[in-house]
């Protein structure tokens, strides 16, 4: 194979992996919508099935004319547009990321980082995709870890600490100002480099927390070919 072949092969190879992982970026996020689709429509229906049945139970005993019919009908428009428009969860924000659980803080990193699409440049969008994929990886492993390990704190600085400081420091300069170079960057460079780093930091506790797993269940597998099978069993 040529050079020219070799380099065809391997920019095709890049191309199929930006795609394949915006693909799973966008699915993630076409999941996170039906999901919140669903919750609205569950909580719309739990509300006028309980106007409706306490509105039956009061006909028994009052008759409701059709005052009480426009009044039913009213809460249940009411509580139909209520359920509609107003979140089925809190906003992600930063201030409250000290306070939240490790297990779920991951999810309420990147439900923050897409609020903040609007605010980096179109050349730093692709790192915030790849850290929201990132926190996607991690967060399943910070299910069973322990809030006081040293491992859990420095997880928790990096979310909620580093990564808020650096693009609301980004978004407080002057959009005229983030294109102009100072002390050899620019805005836009430093806010690119510290999310590169960023990226990087995650990815090392990702593969720190999964070695963990792999010595701990290779750890596990051969106490339990000890137990059950006999060393002659591990050395064969």
């Amino acid at each position: 194979m040529s050079e020219v072949d070799e380099q065809i092969a391997r920019s095709t190879e890049l191309l199929n992996r930006t795609s394949e992982r915006y693909r799973s970026l966008g699915a993630r996020r076409r999941e996170r919508q039906k999901e919140t689709i669903v919750k609205r429509l569950g909580r719309i229906a739990v509300a006028d099935i309980a106007i409706l049945f306490a509105a039956m139970v009061l006909g028994w005993f009052i008759p409701l004319g059709i005052g009480g019919a426009m009044l039913v009908m009213l809460l249940l428009i009411v509580a139909t547009l209520g359920f509609a428009i107003f979140p089925t969860t809190p906003e992600a924000r930063p201030e409250a990321f000290h306070q939240t659980p490790l297990r779920i803080l991951p999810l309420r990193t990147e439900q923050w980082l897409e609020t903040q699409r609007g605010t980096v440049p179109a050349a730093s969008m692709r790192l915030l995709d790849g850290i929201g994929q990132r926190l996607e990886t991690l967060s399943p492993q910070l299910a069973g870890l322990d809030e006081n390990t040293p491992a859990a704190s420095e997880i928790r600085k990096l979310l909620a600490d580093n990564l808020p400081e650096l693009i609301n420091s980004y978004a407080r300069v002057p959009p005229p100002l983030r294109s102009v170079e100072r002390n050899g960057k620019t805005p836009d460079q430093q806010l690119a480099d510290g999310l590169k780093v960023i990226d990087r930091e995650i990815g090392q506790m990702t593969q720190q927390l999964a070695e963990g797993d792999l010595n701990l269940l290779a750890t596990r597998g051969r106490y339990l070919q000890i137990k059950y099978q006999g060393d002659d069993a591990i050395e064969g």
